[in-house]
């Protein structure tokens, strides 16, 4: 069975977000369209506790898009972003969500960032997407959403880490660097993933 793997498709990631992907919103159309297509459609959700400390602002003196290292791996710094229970968090309005059977809340434990739907970005902890995915038969993935050079990326790394077969539905989402996601892209090719659309 193939499911559809929708990342991080929130508000602080579209247009007023504070976080926004460079025209991430004309995702939306395509991936409501897309969904009716896939027998599962899973969500992840990116659901940082407001101390999170890959936030910039936990840091005296630091600013957004800074480089750091943070407890034993590197970090970005980022905005505060998608901190819990707030509208910035929330998926968007525009999204079709009916179709989505399960959503997976990944960053929310304060001392690390968690980039992919499957795991945190040091492996410590799943979030349970894999053996959920397992359990409902599915082989392969097909992934949309935001952002390509980041979460989209590092979901499907693990995907394929996983054993998934992952297909990367580039027209359904958009990188927040060209330069980043063409080192992303390349990467993904070399492990095996498969590319759909543009």
């Amino acid at each position: 069975m193939r499911a559809l793997l929708l990342i991080d498709i929130q508000n602080d990631f579209l247009p007023g977000g504070s976080l926004a992907v460079p025209g991430g919103e004309e995702i939306l159309p395509l991936v409501n369209t897309l969904q009716p297509q896939y027998e599962l459609v899973v969500a992840t959700q990116d659901w940082h506790p407001a101390q999170h400390q890959s936030f910039a602002s936990q840091h005296q003196g630091s600013q957004p898009f800074e480089q750091i290292d943070l407890h034993g791996l590197p970090q970005t710094l980022w905005p505060d972003h998608c901190v819990q229970a707030t509208p910035g968090a929330e998926f968007s309005a525009d999204l079709d969500q009916h179709r989505i059977e399960a959503i997976f809340r990944k960053g929310t434990t304060p001392e690390i960032d968690s980039y992919s739907g499957f795991f945190d970005n040091g492996h410590r902890k799943s979030t349970g997407l894999a053996d959920y995915l397992r359990g409902r038969g599915v082989r392969e993935v097909h992934l949309c959403g935001l952002a390509a050079d980041f979460c989209v990326n590092f979901s499907a790394l693990d995907a394929l880490k996983e054993g998934f077969d992952v297909v990367f539905l580039e027209d359904a989402t958009r990188a927040i660097s060209a330069e980043g996601y063409a080192q992303a892209r390349q990467e993904l090719q070399r492990r095996g993933a498969q590319f759909a659309g543009r």
